[in-house]
């Protein structure tokens, strides 16, 4: 029994204050009619107390029942006809509370009050009380007798149920959300622990939903998530248990033999209900679900480690087209990306990051016609971090923003810095990527006009290179960024071109001065015939819209020769030179000036 918050606190003695209680306290005038053997009057008092109260006597070592007030009789009255009541145990007729022990047991010891809950009845159709004993002084016949409230407490459990029942189950579906889920998880694992009892979490992802609610709005977009979940049941065994935990995000807790077999089944099944088309209004949407599995282990302490390696393995699923299971590695990983995003933070913050420039050749003269600006991390610890491991973390967490603003003002500084050193304004150029991800979250062309004030260089000496991912995202909005960032003389490329989805319709529209090249149609030039051919086909495109042409990876005279043939302008390689520091790439252009 657990204790209620709230006490009756009755004076044990003279010259003892009462305490405060947040209820009622019993007053000495109470206790001294209490006393007193005019019963008629004691009946009176305590038939005004708006709350169940009886005086209980210990006579022959057992419980009996003094008086009791009118509360107390209604609250007896109220399912008298009906409940059965032990005499040995229950307080009396009509109250099926097993309190006689407890009032026995009270009474023969030396506490002065005690506080404690009881149900009457199964649980379904009984009630709840909250019970407070208090010792009373004794009589002449020095009978221990004490106090006994009871407060009917139903309406609020059954209150406190409901909303707990309503807190716990998705408003759309009727299925349990995630805090239920959780919960059954947990009982799952207790039974593992206990009695080897295997299981699986299977995480279902709708691929399409948010384009659906786009498209046809949120009443259709419920339909649909209430026509999934019941597709959903219907691929489930007796035993299992379906939830959404989020919007187009279902779970389901899967009873498995040892082996995750089963558990793969299960998840084929889900996709497979899912195949047919769901049919809302006039319209028949295909919706596609990615479905992660995460078995149970001994190593997981929690329900939200177990769900969230099923979020590990869905996440896969995603990029592979097919159920996945998680592996070790999944979360390994993920740490990995949190504590490498944590550190690049630091690095930013701390300027310690460094550019390495890598020559762009002129193929017609020979002589170096820029530089590309490339970010390169040195770590304290771990040594170098190559871009292809911090760069997309940059972009998935939006380190990729300042990171970018950083380059732009760090290519152009060092650009001014060696027209310094010169003592004249070189003729060369810097090239500086920039992400996609930058043109969707930042004002590029804010940033390339400060770089370009702060460091004095001309708009005409500084390259933006973009890949063609950024005009898919956003055609028009790019395009509107391009022609600010043109007018300010500002040079653009188009990196990595042919290995990307964008229209050719958007290189005649947008303001972009080169086409560069990429490496996988350079490098295999001398092998491979149809390399040559698309390579001469780019070329051709270019000349036609007016365009320069730069080739990524060279790395041969053999290929330095075949694009001079072909009317390549510029080409940039390890043929060359590797990425320099500052200093490096400062002497190799001082060396190629004539």
């Amino acid at each position: 029994m657990r204790a209620a918050k709230t006490q009756i606190v009755i004076p044990s003695g003279e010259g003892e204050a009462p305490a405060a209680s947040p209820s009622h306290i019993l007053p000495v005038a109470f206790q001294e009619l209490l006393d007193t053997p005019r019963s008629a009057e004691r009946q009176e008092f305590i038939d005004t107390l708006p709350i169940a109260i009886a005086i209980v006597a210990l006579v022959d070592r057992k419980a009996t029942i003094l008086s009791r007030n009118r509360s107390f009789l209604q609250l007896a009255d109220r399912r008298g006809s009906f409940i059965e009541v032990d005499a040995g145990r229950d307080l009396c007729t009509g109250i099926a509370l097993p309190l006689l022990p407890v009032i026995e047991d009270f009474l023969l010891s030396e506490e002065r009050e005690s506080s404690f809950d009881m149900e009457e009845g199964d649980g379904i159709s009984g009630r709840h009380f909250a019970i407070r004993l208090a010792r009373l002084s004794g009589d002449e016949s020095h009978a221990p007798r004490c106090i006994v409230s009871l407060i009917d407490r139903t309406q609020q459990v059954e209150g406190e149920r409901s909303l707990r029942s309503q807190m716990m189950r998705d408003s759309l579906t009727g299925l349990p959300n995630r805090a239920a889920f959780a919960e059954q998880v947990e009982g799952a694992m207790q039974n593992f622990e206990t009695e080897g009892r295997q299981f699986a979490v299977l995480l279902v992802d709708l691929t399409r939903f948010s384009r659906v609610n786009e498209g046809v709005g949120s009443l259709a977009g419920d339909e649909l998530i209430i026509t999934v979940a019941r597709r959903l049941i219907s691929a489930l065994r007796a035993g299992d248990l379906l939830a959404r935990l989020a919007g187009d995000e279902f779970a389901v807790l899967l009873s498995v033999a040892d082996d995750s077999s089963e558990a793969m089944r299960a998840a084929r099944r889900m996709q497979a209900c899912l195949s047919t088309p769901i049919r809302l209004g006039d319209l028949e949407i295909k919706i596609d679900c990615a479905v992660g599995v995460a078995m149970m282990s001994s190593s997981i302490d929690a329900a939200e480690d177990l769900i969230r390696n099923a979020q590990f393995a869905m996440k896969r699923a995603k990029h592979s087209g097919h159920a996945e299971i998680y592996q070790a590695c999944d979360s390994t990983a993920a740490r990995q990306r949190f504590s490498l995003e944590t550190e690049l933070r630091r690095a930013i913050e701390r300027d310690q990051l460094q550019l390495a420039f890598q020559p762009l050749i002129d193929l017609q003269t020979g002589k170096v016609s820029g530089f590309e600006a490339l970010a390169r991390w040195e770590h304290a610890e771990k040594g170098t971090i190559s871009p292809v491991e911090f760069i997309p973390v940059a972009e998935e967490s939006g380190l990729i923003v300042p990171l970018g603003r950083w380059a732009l003002r760090a290519a152009t500084r060092t650009l001014a810095e060696w027209d310094r050193k010169a003592g004249m304004a070189l003729p060369v150029h810097m090239a500086v990527n920039v992400s996609a991800v930058q043109f969707q979250r930042d004002d590029v062309v804010a940033a390339v006009n400060a770089a370009l004030t702060e460091s004095g260089i001309a708009g005409n000496r500084l390259k933006i290179e973009l890949t063609e991912s950024c005009i898919v995202s956003d055609p028009d909005g790019i395009a509107n960024v391009l022609r600010a960032i043109h007018d300010l003389d500002v040079l653009i490329a188009m990196d990595d071109f042919g290995t990307g989805y964008s229209s050719l319709a958007y290189l005649q529209r947008l303001p972009i001065d080169v086409l560069k090249i990429d490496r996988s149609f350079i490098a295999p030039m001398l092998e491979d015939r149809d390399s040559v051919a698309i390579v001469r086909a780019v070329l051709g495109l270019a000349s036609a819209l007016g365009m320069s042409t730069t080739a990524e990876g060279v790395e041969t005279q053999e290929l330095v020769e075949t694009l001079i043939g072909l009317g390549c302008d510029v080409a940039q390689g390890y043929y060359f030179a590797r990425p320099l520091p500052s200093d490096e790439a400062y002497d190799y252009l001082r060396a190629r000036i004539v």
